[in-house]
């Protein structure tokens, strides 16, 4: 199992010999990382980190977290160039690692993703229901969420439409689904830009001051919040078989991404911790609240529209991780192969795509936010940890093999990345730490029941040994 590992020189040679449709640009790539990357997090976090925790320093928060976050994204950039293949972390572990921690990272990120989906779809549902409200249209009462969280309230019918429309959309070819996509990022960093253009004309310096009201502890828990709002790039490399020059394109797009979305983030939080006093800030949507007390009523309710769109993508993203993970998972023999039958027209991974819509939405409509969310992160940190030692044993094990891009001053930033994700996991609740260990208990049941047995490496291994 340890010593199962895939060939990297192998996957390169067949990297034109698979059957997707390569359609995706650079641009399109970068639309993908950054509808993972931007989302809730600008819309949300920005405004209520600075009134809990950093105040107007929380633009120092992202800076800090984006620092840590781009050592992970610089060791995403070497493996995407150096291993253009469909899987992202759990193809980079199977090459370096080998097959158990392979394993152990797929089966992680595939809860990860298709919570992450859950998730923001209930936010987009709540969204929604408040700009149909505006024009008085009105769900019944079961269908407007999850039981527990109103009086009748039986299935969150909006959150599942929202899961199974993008699964359909993405099932229905990679070519027309990224297009659709690329329009809702333009749409959302359009609105960014109004917010911070608009905006900039109503600061009162006065808001700044003092700019860490619970000093540089309060920036630090802030960055460790606002870490999870600059994850969403790694979802770009698990689309690497369909992109037109993966070696190329799959580094460029991991660090424009994060670079523009730090921007962003860090111009948001200026903007409005200079509008308003910080006890503006609190609620659930600070940013429009923000408009409001200028009297420019009009950007929150296009803020209402644009977190909508937004928020569309980061599903997107995020529906396109899961499922090719587990297409990549099922074409290397560890899960069954009914998961790794392309579409005869479109030649997407349809079947995992629509199961990680239904199971995503059925999840979205039958319980409350807290719930799932309490399980998003750890996956996330666990892939980030591992990735960056991925990279310090290769550049050990094969130091010569030929990279488009090369992750700076190692082993240095691989550490730092390490030391980050340490950190933040340790910050979990337990209980987060007690349900992870449960699922992965349930993958090792999976992996020595099937995908020991079935493993494609593992057939390899044993033909070259009789050869």
């Amino acid at each position: 199992m340890f010593k199962r590992k895939k060939s990297i020189k192998r996957m390169q040679a067949n990297v034109k010999t698979n059957q997707m449709k390569k359609t995706l640009s650079l641009w399109q790539l970068v639309a993908i990382g950054l509808g993972g990357i931007i989302g809730v997090g600008v819309f949300v976090l920005t405004g209520q980190v600075a009134h809990d925790y950093a105040g107007p320093g929380v633009a120092l928060s992202f800076i800090i977290a984006g620092l840590c976050s781009a050592a992970a994204a610089l060791c995403y950039a070497e493996f995407s160039g150096l291993i253009p293949v469909a899987g992202s972390a759990y193809t980079y572990s199977y090459a370096v690692l080998g097959e158990f921690f392979a394993w152990f990272i797929g089966w992680d990120i595939l809860l990860e993703y298709t919570l992450v989906v859950s998730v923001v779809a209930i936010g987009w549902a709540g969204y929604f229901g408040s700009i149909l409200d505006v024009f008085g249209i009105h769900l019944p009462v079961w269908a407007q969420g999850a039981m527990g969280t109103g009086d009748g309230h039986v299935f969150n019918v909006l959150a599942f439409i929202v899961s199974m429309g993008m699964a359909i959309l993405l099932s229905g070819g990679m070519k027309m689904a990224a297009k659709f996509n690329t329009w809702l990022v333009i749409i959302k960093i359009a609105a960014i830009l109004l917010i911070i253009i608009a905006g900039s004309f109503f600061i009162n310096k006065a808001n700044w001051h003092p700019f860490m009201p619970h000093g540089f502890g309060g920036v630090m828990t802030g960055a460790s919040i606002v870490f999870f709002a600059v994850f969403g790039y790694d979802t770009l490399t698990t689309a690497a078989e369909e992109a037109k020059n993966p070696r190329r394109d799959l580094p460029l797009a991991v660090m424009i991404s994060l670079v523009i979305a730090l921007i962003l983030y860090v111009c948001v939080t200026l903007v409005i911790t200079g509008m308003v006093p910080l006890s503006v800030l609190g609620s659930a949507a600070p940013v429009a609240d923000a408009f409001k007390v200028a009297n420019l009523p009009w950007i929150g309710f296009i803020i209402a529209i644009s977190a909508v769109v937004g928020i569309t993508s980061v599903i997107f993203s995020f529906l396109l991780g899961a499922s090719r993970i587990w297409f990549s998972m099922s074409r290397d023999g560890l899960l069954p192969a009914y998961f790794s039958k392309l579409h005869a027209k479109y030649k997407t991974p349809h079947r995992t795509t629509l199961i990680v819509g239904l199971v995503s939405g059925t999840l979205a409509g039958l319980f409350p936010l807290g719930v799932i969310s309490e399980m998003v992160n750890i996956g996330t940190l666990s892939a980030f940890f591992l990735i960056c030692a991925s990279i310090i044993v290769l550049r050990v094990q094969q130091p010569n093999l030929p990279r488009k891009f090369k992750t700076p001053l190692v082993p240095f930033i691989p550490i730092v990345g390490m030391v980050s994700c340490l950190l933040l996991m340790i910050e979990l609740p337990l209980g987060t730490w007690i349900r992870f260990i449960i699922w992965l208990a349930i993958g090792l049941v999976v992996y020595y029941t099937y995908g020991v047995h079935h493993s494609k490496v593992k057939a390899r291994l044993e033909q070259e040994k009789i050869g």
